[in-house]
């Protein structure tokens, strides 16, 4: 939202009232419908004019935080970064193109990983970069296999 809209009023109710206008119990449970669309295709579903993509990620930690699931909550996100700017899977062949939008999609989800876990997305990031996935991993949800592994879900 460049004109501002979004901000005015109380957006977090405004957010989680939309969520409920469209059957869903929880923004999660929203998201989650949606697994690979970008945070930014999330808000534009639930108000082209008046919810932002930085919202959506908001409402979605909340819940993660409520309900102790932030390294689901880092894997739903990294999903979404590497689908957005992975479209095709890992790519083959890390030329520079393929090297720029690896890059983005990691350093965009390490930007919304919570400062306290960015250390651990460094790593994590480290490990992609070092070990490679298969050419056209893509994966569909935080449930994927290989970010289990990468990123398990925490100790309630």
């Amino acid at each position: 939202m460049s004109d501002g809209r979004s901000w005015q009023g109380n957006w977090k109710v405004r957010l989680h009232d939309r969520v409920r206008e469209r059957g869903f119990s929880s923004l999660t449970a929203f998201a989650k419908a949606r697994p690979t669309a970008s945070l930014i295709a999330l808000a534009e579903e639930l108000g082209k004019d008046d919810i932002a993509g930085v919202q959506v990620l908001s409402g979605l930690l909340a819940e993660a935080e409520q309900r102790k699931q932030v390294s689901r909550f880092e894997r739903d996100v990294l999903v979404r970064m590497l689908s957005h700017n992975l479209p095709g899977g890992w790519p083959a062949v890390l030329d520079d193109a393929n090297r720029f939008a690896v890059a983005k999609a990691l350093s965009s989800w390490i930007a919304y990983t919570p400062e306290a876990h960015q250390a651990r997305a460094r790593q994590i990031m480290a490990e992609l970069l070092a070990h490679p996935p298969p050419s056209g991993w893509r994966p569909l949800s935080p449930d994927d296999e290989l970010l289990r592994t990468l990123l398990p879900d925490e100790e309630a």
